[in-house]
């Protein structure tokens, strides 16, 4: 998906998160006689906002790479259990572990 920008921002910012139309969240319109504590909360949630799609991409090639390295454990012969021990975490957490890691790569 290429990524082109309309007055510096990304009008594909939230990475599939939410669908919206063009020109429908573009820019904010705001009430007549908006006051600058409106206008800094907005920018303030702008910016959170910026930072959470940011974290939730962090933490998809996160699981992603988590997954590899217990596959690749598992192909040394450990065992899920083996690598739970390890971890301090039950087999299961493991197990759901590398589902979550193949979920994020099939994105």
């Amino acid at each position: 998906m290429s990524e082109r920008s309309r007055g510096g921002e990304s009008l594909h910012d939230n990475l599939g998160l939410t669908m919206t139309t063009m020109g429908c969240h573009s820019v904010w319109v705001g009430r007549h006689g908006e006051s600058q504590a409106q206008t800094d909360l907005i920018s303030r949630l702008k910016e959170v906002r910026a930072a959470a799609l940011e974290h939730a991409r962090i933490a998809r090639e996160l699981a992603r790479e988590r997954r590899r390295l217990i596959e690749a454990l598992l192909a040394e012969g450990f065992s899920q259990a083996d690598i739970a021990r390890e971890l301090g975490v039950t087999r299961q957490a493991i197990q759901k572990m590398v589902e979550v890691g193949a979920e994020g790569s099939r994105r």
